[in-house]
């Protein structure tokens, strides 16, 4: 088999496209005004900021000023968390599959005193609408739960959910880093009083991110020094990958259809070719109310480890797991939650598939599992 490059790891980081570069490449070099100085090199920056910031409005159907920049998804959920407690109640409620950059703050404002309810969810991941109407207290002050999961591509019902906490008046935040550019995201409709989006995931630059904060929801900040990000959060505006988020918004509005129809076609291609392909295979998590380029996958008797690396050799990149828990040797907590046994947790790789996949990709790594997990069958003592 002739070894090619193929990447598939699209929900880690996605490659910058060739269209984010260009817009970039002025304001790393000649437009390199501060936003904040009322000469013509500033006001260039500061107009160049207004309009990504218009574009990424219009890819979640937000206002242009309820969209506050970030230095990534990691921020913008901090940011959430903390503004919104500040003054308020000592509980908040999230699910047990979030993003580490969720379940690691809450973890650690247990230790300050404030009471964390973390949901169960199904085997597909999704959380029971009912667990979370009686987990509501009245001194809850937070429902932070993510709209697309990382690991298993999990769809929440949002807008469901959103409804059950503004009945009892409280705020709704949701990371949705994942699902942004991937599918449909309308935060008008969703309900959502936060909402956090990352760059990187979208074809974008790594290093900035956004925090939607609807019009009328006051929370504290986050970043305190100078009046940027109308006086919200503090630090001179990193202007290049500002206007890299609002080109990669732009282009996946224009091709939102043409991306989740390529991305889905090519993920049940891979899932049911895989299934002909390794007969002990197995995935995880639900194929309806899924992200349409991800693929969660455990194989029996092999180490995801050693697939992973078996299949680095060969060219070809995924992940065990989420790129930001992958060096941790611990059990994925999302598998465990949608009760994943533990010797199948070490054997799982994540495929997840983007716009510049190909069929030739995808057969050429199909070939290369079943090859790899050939040879650690082989070698397991469990078999």
């Amino acid at each position: 088999m002739e070894k090619r490059n193929v990447y598939m790891d699209y929900s880690a980081t996605t490659p910058l496209k060739g269209e984010v570069l260009d817009a970039m490449m002025p304001y790393l070099k000649e437009n390199y005004g501060n936003p904040s100085s009322i000469y013509s090199k500033g006001i260039e920056s500061k107009e160049a900021i207004k309009q990504s910031r218009t574009k990424i409005s219009r890819l979640i159907g937000s206002k242009s000023d309820e969209i506050y920049f970030t230095s990534s998804g990691s921020e913008a959920d901090n940011w959430a968390i903390f503004g919104a407690l500040k003054g308020n109640g000592k509980h908040i409620v999230t699910s047990k599959i979030e993003h580490p950059a969720i379940l690691n703050t809450l973890s650690y404002l247990e230790t300050k005193g404030y009471d964390v309810t973390y949901l169960d969810v199904n085997e597909s991941g999704l959380v029971n609408p009912d667990d979370l109407e009686k987990a509501i207290r009245d001194d809850t002050a937070l429902v932070t739960i993510m709209m697309a999961n990382n690991e298993i591509g999990t769809i929440q019902p949002i807008q469901k959910l959103v409804k059950l906490a503004h009945d009892k008046n409280v705020l709704f935040h949701s990371d949705a880093v994942q699902a942004l550019g991937n599918i449909p995201v309308d935060v008008n409709k969703l309900g959502v009083d936060m909402m956090s989006f990352s760059a990187h995931k979208i074809y974008g630059p790594k290093g900035i991110g956004a925090l939607y904060i609807k019009e009328g929801i006051e929370i504290e900040n986050f970043v305190y020094g100078g009046g940027q990000e109308n006086g919200k959060r503090a630090g001179t505006e990193n202007v290049p990958a500002i206007i890299g988020f609002g080109k990669a918004a732009e282009l996946a509005m224009n091709c939102l259809k043409e991306h989740v129809c390529h991305c889905l076609d090519l993920r049940n291609y891979l899932a049911d070719e895989l299934y002909a392909a390794v007969f002990d295979s197995h995935v995880n998590g639900t194929m309806l109310d899924r992200l349409p380029g991800n693929l969660n996958v455990s194989f029996d008797y092999a180490e995801g480890e050693a697939i992973l690396l078996m299949l680095d050799y060969m060219g070809i990149s995924v992940s065990t797991g989420s790129a930001c828990g992958s060096s941790d040797s611990v059990p994925s907590h999302v598998l465990t939650a949608i009760g994943v046994p533990e010797s199948r947790i070490h054997g799982t790789i994540r495929f997840s598939i983007g716009c510049f996949t190909t069929k030739d990709d995808v057969d050429y790594v199909v070939k290369a599992v079943k090859e790899v997990t050939k040879k650690l069958k082989e070698l397991s003592p469990l078999k």
